[in-house]
């Protein structure tokens, strides 16, 4: 049997799968050729607040699912693995996933589903969880993608901290201040990680019945003038972009 790899690759995107990288298997057995075309990407979607929708090949994850009183609303949403950084009803609504997923809901390492997940201890305030409790940072490994979800962090980062958190291809990170980290201490984050991929989250919006800062001051810190949103992102890790970029989706 011979079988030869062909990828066709597209920049990162936000249209359709039939513009996404293919990969086609070319299988040669006898007298008997024949391909086979599989969808290889990684989706992003923003579901609102700190709740994202992370589809790989294999699995999908949803990240903090949250009340409806906070203003969004998650619709019917499912996944197979759930990740909640802190018991707050913003963050830890796991009823509301169908498809009966797998819940993490706290620090240590895990493997369901092909992805990797490892969750890192911090804190939802600058006095190590005294005025708000603690948090959990997350690392997923989906696709050879590597995606940090800083949940509701309180605090900047350490040198320790952010060579312990390593290579980093996307960083979903919260930047509306008043209960996180504000927009100063996420650029400042964004500079120590280095992430290929930046997405905003945890800010205000029309929807939100919450106060939080607007993302414009986070954008401002990053030096960007011009920012549209879009729907989702889809990319892989080969057309990772060699510089970080930052995306902001809708909900």
């Amino acid at each position: 049997m011979i079988v030869k790899r062909i990828n066709h690759n597209n920049p990162i995107s936000s249209q359709s799968n039939s513009e996404l990288p293919i990969t086609i298997d070319v299988q040669l057995t006898g007298s008997s050729l024949y391909a086979i075309f599989r969808l290889e990407k990684m989706e992003i979607n923003w579901l609102g607040h700190s709740c994202f929708r992370l589809k790989g090949t294999r699995a999908s994850v949803i990240t903090d699912p949250y009340s409806p009183d906070i203003g969004y609303t998650l619709g019917k949403t499912s996944a197979n693995i759930v990740t909640v950084s802190h018991q707050h009803p913003g963050h830890s609504n796991v009823g509301a996933i169908g498809g009966e997923p797998k819940a993490i809901t706290g620090p240590g390492e895990y493997e369901i589903s092909n992805v990797l997940i490892i969750g890192m201890p911090s804190y939802h305030d600058e006095d190590k969880g005294e005025k708000r409790g603690k948090n959990t940072i997350y690392l997923l490994e989906i696709d050879e993608i590597t995606i940090c979800h800083l949940g509701d962090l309180g605090h900047a980062m350490s040198t320790t901290q952010a060579e312990e958190l390593g290579n980093i291809d996307v960083l979903l990170v919260p930047v509306g201040g008043v209960s996180t980290i504000d927009a100063v201490t996420a650029a400042e984050i964004v500079r120590q990680l280095e992430p290929k991929i930046v997405i905003p989250m945890h800010y205000k919006t029309d929807a939100l019945k919450r106060v939080l800062a607007p993302v414009d001051k986070f954008l401002k810190e990053m030096g960007i003038k011009d920012a549209e949103s879009q729907p989702k992102i889809n990319f892989t890790k080969s057309n990772l972009p060699l510089v970080t970029q930052v995306y902001l989706l809708d909900y």
